[in-house]
């Protein structure tokens, strides 16, 4: 039973089995970007509930909220920065070693990975932006008596 490469995929099974799997790796993306997300909203979000007191001390002394959402963004998008800059190091890497191994595979396409560090720095900023918005609210009185 031979058969052309048009003819195998045109069948049932054929193109379907490579739709599936497609489907199913975007599928673990997205999974793996919401949980990823999610660890850096709950990490800037328990990071601000400790600083709780700091930042009321400092808008009891007359600190902006600008500058308490500054604070906090700027704690949260260096563990992004660094976790990005790690990634993309590892990310490379890896796709040198599968292009040295696979055929027609190339290990440096800068565009891509571009694309998902960007992506990806947007959106944890985002996560970030949430608790330090949070954190701009709190009142004096109650950040002073924490603890």
């Amino acid at each position: 039973e031979l058969q052309t490469m048009q003819q195998s995929l045109a069948g049932l099974f054929g193109f379907l089995i490579f739709r599936i799997g497609s489907v199913q790796a975007g599928g673990m993306g997205i999974l793996g970007l919401v949980l990823a997300l999610i660890g850096v909203y709950g990490v800037v979000s328990f990071g601000a509930s400790l600083r709780t007191r700091e930042i009321g001390i400092r808008v009891a002394l007359g600190a902006q909220p600008l500058d308490v959402l500054q604070l906090i963004l700027g704690q949260g998008l260096q563990l992004v920065g660094a976790g990005i800059v790690l990634g993309l190091g590892i990310a490379i890497a890896i796709s040198r070693m599968l292009a040295a191994g696979i055929p027609l595979v190339n290990g440096a396409d800068r565009g891509a990975f571009a694309v998902v560090a960007g992506g990806l720095a947007a959106l944890a900023l985002w996560s970030c932006y949430v608790p330090a918005r949070r954190a701009t609210r709190v009142p004096v009185t109650t950040a002073l008596r924490h603890e």
